[in-house]
């Protein structure tokens, strides 16, 4: 099952599970990209099936993990892509901007992982988080989006942590910004007055935008291996070493990076 799976690395994820012969099932809020992925993956031979649901409410999420087990027995893996980025000023970020955004990119995580849960230690299952990697430095003028990812990836650890004697996998995605056809023209509109390279994907960051699909790829390989964590471009793990290393050199590379 794919939280967020009618867009972006969600659709992309779907895709590729469905070409891996698993039946998958995809949770979304739109109806017509839903039914458009659904659509899809049934036209390469795939086995799919979209459910309308709003994982912010807990109704929604008790209803879609019920229907996932009336209509197939078990769940195998659970994809907790919803979510979204921001951009703003920090000092500009209300309390109500970080609500909104805890609720889609965190606390719908934790709805969906606590309603499988008891479905996925039956099958030692897998769990995959997608974070960013925003889960691990906090990037400027992205508002309340990393504290939100902050959040994803303390979350992954504990659920590694205490389920591992359990036998389900936890898998934290941490990826750089994805390409995609607007090239991060949807984010103008959130950046104004803020430097020209904040409305950029990543805001700003100097990596490459990641391909949706080529992506999806490593995760599912990532699954096979029960990997505990997968950061992409691999070499942004040298600048979270050095973050906790040094708080102050870690700042300043960050500033150099953004």
């Amino acid at each position: 099952m794919v939280t967020g799976g009618s867009a972006g690395l969600g659709r992309a994820l779907a895709k590729t599970f469905g070409r891996h012969s698993a039946r998958v099932v995809i949770a979304a809020r739109r109806e017509g990209p839903l039914n458009e992925t659904v659509e899809s993956i049934e036209s390469r031979g795939g086995a799919c099936q979209g459910i309308l649901a709003d994982v912010t409410c807990d109704e929604d999420v008790q209803r879609l993990i019920r229907t996932v087990i009336e209509e197939y027995g078990r769940l195998d893996v659970l994809v907790n892509a919803a979510g979204r980025s921001a951009r703003g000023a920090i000092a500009e970020t209300t309390v109500n901007d970080f609500q909104e955004l805890l609720d889609l990119n965190f606390l719908a995580t934790v709805r969906c992982t606590r309603a499988a849960l008891p479905h996925l230690q039956k099958t030692s299952g897998h769990v995959v988080n997608i974070g960013s990697l925003a889960s691990k430095v906090g990037v400027r003028y992205l508002g309340a989006y990393p504290a939100s990812k902050f959040a994803v990836a303390a979350y992954s650890q504990q659920l590694r942590l205490e389920l591992a004697t359990q036998g389900v996998h936890v898998l934290l995605v941490c990826p750089g910004p994805i390409a995609r056809s607007d090239g991060g023209g949807r984010y103008q509109p959130k950046a104004d007055g803020l430097p020209d390279k904040a409305a950029k994907p990543g805001g700003g960051a100097r990596v490459r935008a990641l391909d949706a699909d080529w992506l999806a790829k490593r995760i599912v390989t990532a699954c096979e291996r029960r990997d505990r964590e997968l950061v992409v471009p691999g070499k942004a793990r040298l600048l979270f070493a050095l973050s906790q290393l040094s708080p102050r050199l870690g700042d300043w590379l960050l500033k150099k990076w953004t």
